[in-house]
């Protein structure tokens, strides 16, 4: 019995962190950045052959996965949120998407040279994920899950605007018992840990690099206000944080005005080889 429910949470989970993303997908997809060439690089100099498949798992609007054109034949987007879903599929004709979650992918056993958990791994039970990652890869492919630190880097007067923000963010979050309950969230700090402990993979480490794009002021409060976390509290209890929005929206603005200028997202990725 204590199985069937252990099983049951899971299914629960998923499909709560799914809908977390509902209602975003297209700020989401126009405020995040995509992958950089470096981490592409990266995965596949430690693969040491041209991949045949690349699945990214929880590949969101395709944001994620479009950086993998031209490098791989074969590219697999798994995304099980709807409308996030919607978006990716206008993308290239040369990507295949498909609904499923990141512990049931539908794909054969070891058909895939790399898999990516891109912004998405600490929304997935880690046990579960893993165990599907091993039966989809390949010999000697390779795991690899790549996260951003927030707030980008971009100056002391807006990283402190984004900071104050998010502090009122996550005190809500916190006290607030039907805001808190519909998520399950894993730390990503034990990504690297979970990996290892996993006994997948014969070798496992962690890289930290950065990359620049450019941005201007609404985009940077278009990344504020795509993190899950603060569209949960509009969608629960909106009056808890419409007022603190304008005035985010109102500092970064008064800022940067119209202009344009260079955003650095640092970025922590952790790869395991089978």
């Amino acid at each position: 019995m204590e199985i069937k429910d252990n099983k049951l949470n899971d299914i629960q989970n998923d499909k709560i962190n799914s809908n977390r993303f509902s209602g975003f997908a297209q700020l989401y997809e126009n405020s995040r950045p995509a992958v950089p060439a470096f981490a592409c690089n990266m995965v596949m100099k430690y693969l040491e052959r041209k991949p045949e498949q690349i699945v990214d798992l929880g590949c969101g609007t395709g944001l994620s996965t479009m950086a993998w054109l031209g490098k791989c034949d074969n590219i697999i987007g798994i995304e099980p949120n709807d409308e996030m879903l919607s978006i990716a599929k206008r993308k290239s004709s040369g990507i295949s998407f498909i609904k499923a979650y990141s512990d049931s992918t539908t794909l054969p056993e070891h058909s895939t040279d790399i898999v990516i958990c891109s912004q998405s791994f600490h929304w997935m039970n880690p046990a579960n994920t893993l165990k599907e990652v091993d039966r989809i890869l390949k010999s000697n492919g390779v795991f690899a899950t790549i996260d951003c630190d927030w707030p980008p880097v971009c100056g002391l007067e807006a990283e402190s605007a984004y900071m104050q923000f998010y502090n009122k963010v996550k005190l809500i979050e916190y006290e607030n018992k039907d805001i808190n309950k519909t998520f399950q969230r894993w730390n990503k700090d034990m990504h690297l840990q979970n990996i290892r402990q996993s006994g997948y993979f014969r070798y496992c480490r962690e890289i930290v690099f950065m990359n620049q794009e450019k941005c201007n002021a609404n985009r940077f409060i278009g990344i504020a206000l795509s993190q899950g976390s603060l569209q949960t509290i509009l969608k629960i209890h909106p009056d808890l944080i419409e007022k603190d929005i304008e005035l985010f929206e109102k500092k970064v603005k008064s800022i940067y005005g119209s202009d344009e200028f260079d955003i650095g997202f640092c970025y922590r990725m952790r790869i395991g080889i089978k």
